[in-house]
């Protein structure tokens, strides 16, 4: 098998391209840093190989297009994920860069696209349970789940032959640079604010599991040429109970103070307003980073289960250890 990863570069990119390598899949994979990419070529099980590429730029479309030849799936993994960024950004990351990918699909006649989306998509600032694939979806909670909602919509509407469209939730674990280090600083600043007494439930996922559910996603017969999935570890956990965890994982002191949700959304619209004078600059707390610890959100995984025989491997306890060991390492911490 050939295999295309957009994105390889990145936190979930990566991981995708060593199982495809591991697997002994031909890998090709994209990004934008050379160093980074190095990094995933040096720890492939076998040789991969690297071109550079910015989505939503001017010849971006017609090199994805080239590498695209031959191959029999790619994973488009690229794209901006954050709490924070410009309407224009994510356009270019998310929404044109999907464009380009459906394009090289289509001229290079690939016969499987997986799609990694966001269930950020149901996020609407209210609590929600064992949301399901096919739940009505609320207005965009920012311009990061609207980019993606228009890259779903892009996708739907012009398919791969077969099409797995993907939404893991809250990834965590070796080499991410958007969860867990955020709430890590939190930690190692001073007290963290805890909104409705830390009891709202957060679905996470493993990095390994969500990578098993592209990789059954990428080899599994599929029961429609388009289906959408939800990924998660299937174990929800409250708040204050996960960051328990995280303070004894990564040995790190555990502060709190309460902080009623109304007051938190006032100081994060504050924050963002005051951001939005100051170019790259990301405040301390936007009102989504803060709505997704004051509102609980669990995901069914189901159809995953039942349509693709997906069963997570890496428990949140186990996938924490993993991640502070790996943590620890980096930062030259005692183990």
């Amino acid at each position: 098998m050939k295999a295309l990863v957009t994105g390889g570069t990145g936190f979930f990119g990566r991981h995708i391209v060593w199982r495809l390598a591991r697997e002994g899949a031909e890998v090709v994979f994209t990004g934008r840093d050379e160093a980074e990419a190095g990094t995933v070529s040096r720890l492939a099980a076998k040789p991969v190989h690297w071109l550079p590429l910015r989505h939503g730029h001017a010849d971006a479309a017609e090199r994805l297009v080239r590498l695209s030849q031959g191959a029999d799936l790619i994973v488009h993994c690229a794209g901006l994920s954050s709490p924070w960024g410009t309407a224009e950004a994510f356009q270019r990351a998310n929404v044109d860069g999907t464009a380009e990918v459906l394009q090289a699909c289509r001229e290079a006649r690939v016969a499987r696209l997986v799609h990694v989306s966001t269930p950020s998509l149901y996020f609407d600032f209210s609590d929600r349970f064992d949301v399901r694939e096919d739940a009505a979806m609320p207005l965009p909670a920012n311009d990061y789940a609207r980019s993606k909602a228009e890259a779903e919509a892009l996708v739907r509407a012009a398919p791969a032959p077969q099409t797995v469209i993907l939404r893991p939730r809250a990834l965590f674990g070796p080499w991410d640079r958007t969860l867990m280090p955020r709430l890590l600083r939190v930690m190692q600043r001073g007290p963290l604010p805890l909104m409705n007494g830390g009891r709202a439930l957060l679905d996470l996922t493993y990095v390994d599991n969500a990578v098993e559910a592209v990789w059954l996603a990428a080899t599994k017969p599929l029961p429609r040429p388009l289906v959408t999935y939800n990924v998660t570890n299937g174990e929800p956990h409250a708040l204050i109970d996960l960051l328990q965890s995280m303070a004894r994982e990564f040995r790190l002191p555990l502060r709190t103070r309460p902080l009623p949700w109304p007051l938190a959304s006032l100081l994060a619209r504050g924050m963002e307003a005051l951001a939005r004078l100051r170019p790259d600059h990301e405040p301390l707390m936007t009102r989504y980073s803060a709505g997704v610890l004051a509102f609980s959100q669990t995901l069914d995984i189901g159809a995953l289960r039942n349509d693709l025989g997906y069963q997570p491997q890496v428990s949140i306890g186990e996938g924490l250890r993993r991640h502070a060991e790996w943590w620890r390492q980096q930062n030259g911490a005692a183990a």
